[in-house]
């Protein structure tokens, strides 16, 4: 869990998150548990934040059924697609979901 100090810390990238799913025209349910992943578990280097980010707004859409492709998702966060399959299983079970197994 985070706290509402690492919420304010982290605002621009929260920003940059929601115009990402703005981009993908993303659910509020998933916007939300996209911002809840990317906070459970923030880089401390800026270079991974992007990434990160990315694979928060992927695992997030996916969980809440909201389902975009990584490459969908990659385009709109301007990363690799690889950025995204390399972390999104680790942070949902980060977050204590179980990733699926396909």
């Amino acid at each position: 869990m985070y706290s509402a100090r690492e919420r304010v810390e982290h605002d621009d990238w929260l920003t940059e998150l929601e115009q990402v799913a703005d981009r993908l025209e993303l659910s509020s349910e998933a916007r939300s548990c996209a911002v809840d992943l990317f906070l459970a578990d923030v880089p401390d280097a800026d270079r991974s934040k992007r990434a990160a980010l990315a694979a928060s707004v992927y695992a997030g859409a996916l969980v809440a059924g909201d389902g975009r492709t990584q490459g969908e998702v990659a385009d709109a966060a301007d990363v690799s697609r690889l950025s995204i399959q390399q972390r999104w299983k680790d942070l949902l079970e980060i977050a204590g979901l179980e990733p699926p197994r396909w």
